[in-house]
């Protein structure tokens, strides 16, 4: 049983761990409330030892027994590993054929961003260690390591992305579980809570200031954007022939990601949306001005279908500076949209369909705060709504 002791008026604690007793010196003077501050600790050592994640040397870092134990527990891991699953390749062998298998599966985009993660994260971590002999507890190591990692913003990663890179080390371990007949570490891991998305929507006044500052080739855009609510990879792949004047719709059909043409993620995505007077004018105006061999409607001045971060990075935020109006990311013309259509009094079941939502249930979970009331379903309101300056 663990103890707190006392040499020449300084305390130490007396533990054993792994069959071995140990005692690490403290610079704590011995009185009542150090030994009742040690008490604690050693209770909490007590419990992750009992429990198997006990990490010597995050209590004791300068202790000459680290090197003792983590030697101890290397020669555990290779005795595992030499028993567990002796057909099982490394993670990184068994990464490279599991990718070659899936490519035929998925989208280019979708590929490249596995394999990137492999890259960077798992192969580093993991890759000479055969796949089998990971532990539950070293992929929650990995999962607390990577909250530690830089994000592209300031800070450092967040839930989503850290899920994100969870996910494929997962479907390896339980691939390779199912194929070499071992049992799985990925064990009651759950995915970290994501707090609901911002929805940060733009005022009618804030529309008109910024699409009043975009350059004037991108102002169709903008309307486009903030009048039909389609994703960026959908306005993007947007192409002239799904564009109908005469009936004043836009057929969704497809999306462009990362240079790439692609069908749509969901069967709801593929929709007609209903064209307001001002967007049909702007894509009208907007026609007379683009080289016709394009086929896309939005295009660079290389004529190439435009790159959604160098148009963020180049176009929006620069924009937004001008009509001196605070930073939000371009998904929120989407989120505009929806909100304005839930203010105008639209029929939620019509706003899904603009929308590409098969139900009303997301509709009512992510902007419920903005359905004020619910009776038209034919666009006259969303228009007369505009015409009256959001009033």
């Amino acid at each position: 049983m663990a103890a707190v002791n006392s040499r020449q008026g300084k305390l130490f604690v007396d533990f054993r761990y792994r069959g071995i007793r140990c005692r690490e010196q403290t610079q704590l003077i011995d009185t009542p409330v150090n030994r009742k501050r040690l008490g604690g600790l050693i209770k909490t050592i007590e419990a992750e030892i009992t429990l198997g994640i006990f990490d010597y040397q995050k209590y004791f870092p300068k202790s000459k027994s680290v090197v003792k134990f983590k030697e101890i527990e290397q020669r555990e891991t290779n005795a595992i590993q030499a028993l567990k699953a002796p057909n099982s390749p490394r993670l990184a062998e068994f990464a490279d054929i599991w990718l070659k298998e899936k490519k035929i599966e998925w989208s280019k985009g979708h590929y490249d961003d596995v394999d990137g993660i492999l890259t960077k994260y798992l192969i580093p971590m993991f890759g000479n260690q055969k796949i089998s002999a990971i532990t539950k507890q070293q992929i929650l190591q990995f999962r607390s390591i990577l909250t530690k990692v830089p994000g592209q913003k300031e800070g450092c990663l967040g839930p989503s992305r850290i899920n994100h890179i969870m996910t494929p080390l997962r479907m390896l371990i339980n691939e390779a579980a199912d194929r070499y007949e071992f049992t799985s570490a990925w064990k009651n891991i759950k995915a970290l809570k994501i707090g609901r998305s911002e929805i940060d929507p733009f005022s009618l006044s804030e529309i008109e200031q910024l699409i009043e500052c975009a350059p004037e080739e991108y102002k169709a855009y903008y309307i486009t954007r903030f009048f039909t609510g389609m994703r960026t990879s959908e306005i993007d792949g947007l192409m002239w022939d799904n564009v109908d004047f005469k009936n004043k719709i836009i057929l969704v059909r497809q999306s462009l990601v990362k240079g790439v043409l692609k069908g749509l993620k969901t069967d709801s995505s593929y929709r007609e949306i209903d064209l307001i007077d001002r967007v049909v004018a702007a894509l009208k105006k907007h026609k007379e001005t683009a080289d016709l061999s394009d086929k896309f409607v939005f295009t660079n001045r290389h004529h190439k279908p435009l790159n959604y971060t160098i148009v963020s990075r180049t176009i929006w935020y620069p924009t937004l500076d001008r009509a001196n109006l605070r930073h939000r990311n371009p998904y929120q013309t989407r989120h505009t949209y929806a909100t304005l259509l839930l203010a105008s009094g639209e029929s939620p079941e019509w706003i899904a369909k603009q929308m590409g939502h098969s139900t009303t249930t997301m509709l009512f979970r992510v902007y419920s705060r903005f359905v004020p009331n619910l009776t038209r379903r034919d666009g006259s309101a969303f228009e007369k709504f505009l015409n009256y300056g959001g009033s």
